[in-house]
């Protein structure tokens, strides 16, 4: 374990080292600034904007802007947002946990959902509930995510006004029970949408992978010799399905931010997708750069984690690896 562990460790700095190059690149040639001439203030004197990108270290050679960065990141440092003044870090810390909240609540549900639902098609195969489990996911694949929150706004907030449109606290919650319990009713739609539009994927893919298993020559046998029901499911289709839909999970990570962006600014929860979306919108340079950072952090040890567990959930996964 501990060499796997070690190769993984030098895989992970060696893919953020890369990561870091191209996202640095790709964002100082991209057009604009946000210290472009009438960005900041139409009135700022060309003296004035020359001090600014002095004061911010953008009067460099980008190779030394990079190697500057890169020091400071490695100590967490993320730099000083221009926008709001405040430290990269601290913005990040102040929203990372409203995102990490939505999503893994999202993506709980949906791993739980698929499964059942992907099992049970795969078990009824050709029936009624296979027809229609693999039309309705169908159409949840299809489903804009974007479309389907201002859907879901427009009938069960502005017309039936159940759910709250927009932020995650009423002007009137107090701390308690009570705080949280609103909380959790704002959350109902943002996190609906999410899995109404992840679970039909997955539903598919785990149909997909139930039904081939089920063709299996171990599954004819062990139904020869009277394993039927949850047996069947629990010694030997499971341990067979769980490897890919881990790895499947490991992979998913990135869509933690990217995919909240669209959505955050929809219900306007003040997370990490909408931080990006608004500091990509006035090119602040350090904030963008910590999010990518941030999320190319997760999607690694994500992927770190998944194959941990096949290591656990498979035994022939460590020799394919080694």
């Amino acid at each position: 374990m501990l060499p796997f562990l070690l190769r993984k460790g030098f895989y992970v700095a060696g893919m953020l080292v890369l990561i870091a190059i191209i996202s640095f690149g790709a964002i100082h040639l991209a057009p604009n600034s946000f210290f472009a001439s009438g960005d900041l203030n139409p009135n700022i004197t060309p003296e004035s904007l020359e001090q600014l990108k002095r004061v911010y270290g953008l009067d460099k050679p980008l190779w030394q802007q990079f190697f500057s960065w890169i020091v400071a990141v490695a100590q967490l440092d993320f730099g000083i947002s221009f926008a709001s003044g405040k430290t990269v870090k601290e913005e990040i810390l102040q929203r990372l946990p409203i995102t990490l909240t939505l999503n893994i609540i999202s993506m709980v549900l949906v791993f739980m959902l698929s499964l059942f639902f992907g099992i049970l098609a795969a078990m009824r195969q050709e029936k009624t509930a296979d027809r229609t489990i693999t039309q309705a996911s169908l159409v949840s694949y299809a489903m804009p995510s974007f479309y389907l929150a201002l859907l879901l706004v427009l009938v069960f907030s502005v017309k039936l006004g159940w759910f709250p449109i927009a932020g995650l606290h009423s002007v009137d919650a107090q701390e308690g029970v009570r705080y949280w319990l609103d909380f959790a009713w704002h959350l109902v739609l943002p996190i609906g949408v999410v899995v109404i539009t992840g679970v039909g994927s997955l539903t598919l893919y785990v149909r997909s992978l139930s039904v081939e298993i089920l063709k299996s020559d171990y599954i004819f046998f062990a139904k020869t010799r009277g394993i039927k029901g949850w047996r069947l499911l629990r010694f030997y289709l499971l341990p067979n399905l769980s490897p890919p839909v881990v790895t499947l999970l490991g992979l998913s990570l990135p869509g933690l931010i990217g995919g909240s962006v669209i959505l955050e600014s929809i219900f306007s929860i003040n997370g990490m997708g909408l931080l990006f979306y608004q500091s990509a919108l006035s090119r602040d340079y350090p904030v963008i750069m910590g999010i990518l950072i941030i999320g190319a952090l997760l999607t690694l040890f994500g992927n770190m984690i998944a194959d941990i567990v096949l290591l656990k959930l498979n035994p022939h996964f460590k020799r394919a690896r080694a």
